[in-house]
């Protein structure tokens, strides 16, 4: 049995199983890999206003010159708009010269107030970030659901949530999320989420899918035994274990040959699957994204194993082993 090449979407809708991440393209490279990408096999484009490079997007799709109906764009809702949804997302059409997504994503569940110190990051005096504690997600939520209604969002999702955040979300959902990015490799598998989310027909979708820059899983020996025993790079094994566990997953290059690559997928045997979902249980459970919110969001990892390594004043949802 091949690979999947696409997902269902609770809306019915389908999705590309891979997609080319845009997080931490520059402008300039990242038109050219979009196009590239676009015009050589990929359906999928994952983008973000938090990323600072949706113009480059919106030129890199025109510049392809592939149908919009045959593409799959995915956008986020920046923490400083949480209060204004449709005003994001507006902005965010204008970038990428579209009138809709077709997934649109609350980027982290939390709001963060601008104060004129930066207009994405604003800050406190002591250099923490100006974060909205008493703001409630299901307001979010209320207004991710008009957009959804107006046309301008065929699907809407949300990313970096966990069981704890989506079980209370669900308390008023009139819309079920049809998506929850997340960082997923076989150094954070997030298992429970897995199930949890397979139950409520919620899609997960993998970031940093390779890990990071010199991520230590590519010297990993048994991620380095399976791609031997397949005669792929350890990045594909990396790439198929998400996919094969039926996760959308969104490598990100700027660079031609590893786009391309990018979108091999092959088959692993249940020996393989085994082999890679046990590694993290093996003490070697790490994330690469863990940015200083101030809280877990309800993650029982997210400052390390057990939130062993949480500061004193973090908001934690998940408690410290």
């Amino acid at each position: 049995m091949s690979a999947p090449t696409s997902f269902k979407l609770n809306t019915g809708a389908s999705i590309p199983a891979i997609g080319l991440g845009t997080w931490q393209a520059k402008p300039g490279e990242v038109r050219e890999a979009v196009k590239y990408a676009l015009q050589n096999g990929y359906k999928h484009i994952d983008a973000a206003l938090c990323y600072g490079n949706e113009d480059e997007v919106g030129a890199g799709i025109t510049d392809a010159g592939v149908d919009r109906a045959d593409i799959f764009l995915t956008s986020k809702l920046w923490c400083t708009y949480h209060d204004r949804v449709e005003e994001c997302l507006d902005i965010t059409l204008k970038s990428l010269r579209t009138d809709y997504v077709d997934l649109y994503l609350v980027h982290w569940p939390i709001r963060t107030v601008p104060n004129g110190t930066h207009p994405l990051f604003p800050t406190k005096p002591d250099g923490s970030r100006n974060i909205d504690w008493d703001w409630d997600q299901a307001e979010t939520w209320r207004q991710m659901e008009a957009v959804m209604a107006s046309g301008k969002a065929r699907a809407i999702g949300v990313s970096n949530v966990s069981e704890i955040l989506l079980e209370k979300l669900s308390k008023t959902w009139k819309v079920v999320p049809a998506a929850n990015q997340v960082e997923l490799h076989p150094y954070n598998p997030q298992h429970a989420l897995k199930k949890y989310c397979d139950g409520k027909g919620i899609l997960l979708e993998a970031y940093s899918p390779l890990g990071s820059t010199n991520s230590p899983l590519h010297a990993d020996p048994v991620l380095q035994q399976i791609a031997t025993k397949h005669n792929v790079s350890v990045a594909t094994v990396l790439i198929s274990w998400n996919v094969n566990r039926g996760v959308a997953t969104l490598p990100k290059s700027v660079t031609p040959s590893r786009i391309a690559d990018n979108l091999k997928v092959i088959t692993l045997d249940a020996d393989d699957m085994a082999a890679l979902d046990g590694l993290a249980a093996q003490g070697k459970q790490a994330r690469v994204v863990s940015p200083p919110w101030g809280t877990d969001f309800g993650f029982v990892d997210w400052y390390g194993p057990g939130n062993r390594d949480a500061p004193a004043d973090a908001r934690l949802l998940a408690g410290k082993a």
